[in-house]
């Protein structure tokens, strides 16, 4: 029974394979698809489609997936700008693709639009819980693999008001228009 060590090899091989981060797999997939380099860590090139692991993203941005909330209803927009042109946000950023459920941060469209559902009045959604669960790196001097230039920083509006600190932090306000600008 020479095969034995083999097949044993073999079988090995395949249970590493399955073994393997989905995360990974998924994410090369997207990067063929989309054409650009897409990294698992969040700091891939844009275009930065929506990603497709979205249970593990959800709970990683502190949320969890289920029906629209009813209690609070709002919708903040974001635009993304660099070196003078606008970067797409993809629709169902927060929306499992396999059942439809959603996080209370999401989006539907591709317009920038943030919903914010809530279950409950008065929670408060950063920012950073978008591009958590978008799986985008955001920083003060970088958005996915786009890092700010000589010691400069990223510069954030709400509302055409300067914001300083992590735009991470920014609160989702209702009525509220967001831009990130890389110099």
């Amino acid at each position: 029974m020479h095969a034995t060590p083999v097949i044993s090899a073999l079988l090995l091989g395949l249970l590493q394979g399955c073994s393997s981060d989905p995360a990974n797999n998924d994410t090369s997939s997207r990067a063929e698809e989309q054409g650009s380099s897409v990294d698992s860590d969040g700091t891939s090139m844009p275009p930065w489609p929506a990603p497709t692991d979205v249970p593990a993203l959800v709970a990683s941005a502190g949320l969890d997936l289920g029906p629209m909330g009813t209690a609070e209803h709002y919708h903040p927009k974001l635009r993304i700008i660099i070196d003078g042109k606008d970067v797409p946000i993809p629709a169902n950023i927060g929306v499992d693709p396999t059942t439809g459920a959603m996080s209370a941060v999401h989006t539907h469209e591709t317009d920038g639009t943030i919903h914010i559902e809530a279950d409950t009045v008065g929670e408060t959604f950063t920012l950073g819980q978008l591009f958590t669960q978008w799986g985008v790196t955001l920083t003060p001097t970088q958005i996915g693999g786009v890092r700010a230039k000589g010691g400069q920083q990223m510069i954030v509006t709400s509302n055409e008001m300067p914001v300083a600190g992590d735009p991470k932090d920014l609160r989702l306000e209702s009525g509220q228009v967001i831009e990130l600008r890389m110099p």
